[in-house]
């Protein structure tokens, strides 16, 4: 009896060992083929979705761009022609009046002249109105003729006609005499 407990003792020792170099967690099987071509068709899925989305939200942002163009093209004007309606219907008025006089006439334009200044300013059209004795600036003035003068060379001696800029942009140069060299 004796000898069938020590046997048995040896082989629960012996056994222990073998259990113990077994790994006490089980390490999950590797993906097979199918799970790799499973999860890799979602995410091209996804992808693909993802695509598609920012695909048409560009597209519709240039298509908003586009007409966000269109409407300024067409309405560009639309502030300034607001600013010039009341100049045309004071000039209507002043041909309505049957027997204007030269002081009635004058006031109507003055105040008239005031309003297309006003329309003028609103809208950042402004005057290059440059002074007798100022330097000739070639990307404001333009200069007619060079007249014999007291001042400088190419100073500006008289102004025949102002210009204007759009807001800093030159629509017309002023035409300008300016001094000849001694």
């Amino acid at each position: 009896m004796h000898d069938e407990e020590n046997k048995n003792s040896q082989e629960a020792t012996q056994g222990a060992p073998a259990a113990e170099a077994a790994p006490e967690t089980a390490q999950p099987a590797a993906p097979t083929a199918e799970q790799k071509l499973a999860e890799a068709e979602a995410r091209l899925a996804e992808l693909q979705d993802s695509f598609l989305r920012a695909k048409a939200e560009a597209e519709n942002m240039r298509r908003r761009a586009q007409e966000d163009i269109a409407k300024a093209h067409k309405f560009a004007i639309e502030s300034f022609a607001e600013a010039m309606v009341p100049v045309k219907d004071s000039l209507e008025m002043a041909l309505k009046v049957e027997t204007p006089s030269v002081e009635s006439l004058k006031e109507g334009v003055d105040m008239t002249l005031k309003q297309l200044v006003s329309a003028f300013e609103k809208n950042r059209l402004l005057e290059v109105n440059p002074q007798a004795g100022e330097k000739l600036d070639p990307m404001k003035h333009q200069a007619i003729s060079m007249v014999p003068s007291d001042q400088e060379a190419n100073t500006i001696v008289s102004v025949l006609q102002k210009g204007y800029t759009i807001a800093d942009r030159l629509l017309r140069p002023a035409l300008v005499t300016v001094s000849q060299q001694k």
